[in-house]
């Protein structure tokens, strides 16, 4: 995505921002699925693009209180929200101040103002990638849903829990005892943000072929863990080189704004997944595995 598509996109928001759209509609209106607009959207501005939303919305909303003219519950169903109830929960949340008391001369308010994409001078680093073909994968994985929000989380500790929740209740260990010793890659997999959906799907696995022990994974069958299956893809491939996974957001913050304007390639719709080895080289966290098409 162009900076001049990221403001196309803000635009279309703005312009739209009192009618019933969501980031999927943002998406269509620069010709991008749902799935990589909400992730390169997210990764580019900081925030998701039905944040930027919201926060718009709820920032209007209080000017009109303030200037009068608009009861509470004429203002939440003017600015999208289904109740009065959940008008002022997030309106209370966003201003610090309720609706009510927001119509009071003197109440102190939050103004959010449209974002402008600015161009400024970066690149000229390296990043090392490769480019990999792989067809068809099966994985065995422990899967849970995550909210969309789940990758601008303040703490950013959803996932990592997940880790430490599996790690300590042995299902890690399970899996890896799968695969023959040499062979006990771990895969974290990250599925596609559905337009119909608030959730992704995020697993935990590791490959499921003719040298994962059949009776075991059956086992584990009965213990939460499913199938997960990927289509044939391209995949640009990353090294994640760092003492924790804070490395991993980096890679994924220079694949968004370096990588991607630098190649024209467009991140596609399948699972992107990172790749802890059992043996891995000095220094290396994982691997990012993105699945990617020339735009």
């Amino acid at each position: 995505m162009a900076v001049s598509e990221i403001q196309q996109a803000i635009q279309y928001m703005e312009d739209h921002l009192l009618e019933d759209i969501t980031y999927v509609d943002a998406a269509r209106s620069v010709r991008m699925s749902g799935y990589s607009f909400h992730r390169m959207f997210s990764f580019v501005v900081g925030m998701t693009a039905n944040e930027y939303i919201r926060s718009r919305r709820l920032s209007l909303a209080g000017q009109a209180l303030q200037e009068g003219g608009l009861s509470v519950i004429e203002a939440a169903y003017q600015y999208g929200y289904e109740s009065p109830e959940s008008f002022s929960k997030a309106f209370s949340r966003f201003h610090g101040s309720t609706p009510r008391q927001a119509k009071i001369k003197g109440t102190p308010l939050r103004a959010f103002g449209p974002l402008a994409v600015k161009i400024t001078i970066g690149g000229g680093s390296m990043i090392d990638y490769r480019m990999e073909r792989r067809e068809a994968q099966k994985f065995l994985a422990v899967k849970r849903a995550f909210s969309n929000e789940t990758m601008l989380d303040e703490n950013g500790r959803s996932i990592p829990d997940f880790w430490g929740e599996c790690g300590a209740n042995g299902l890690i260990d399970g899996l890896k005892a799968l695969r023959p010793q040499g062979k006990r890659d771990l895969f974290g997999l990250c599925g596609p943000v559905l337009s119909s959906e608030s959730h992704f799907w995020y697993g935990i696995g590791v490959r499921l072929d003719e040298e994962t022990g059949p009776a075991e994974a059956e086992a584990l069958l009965d213990t939460g863990c499913a199938p997960w299956q990927t289509g044939p893809a391209e995949y640009a491939v990353f090294p994640c080189v760092g003492p924790d996974g804070e490395c991993v957001g980096q890679v994924w913050e220079r694949f968004f704004q370096e990588f991607l304007p630098q190649t024209g390639l467009l991140q596609t719709d399948g699972t992107d997944y990172e790749l802890y080895y059992e043996q891995g080289g000095k220094g290396l966290f994982c691997e990012l595995w993105v699945p990617v098409a020339r735009g």
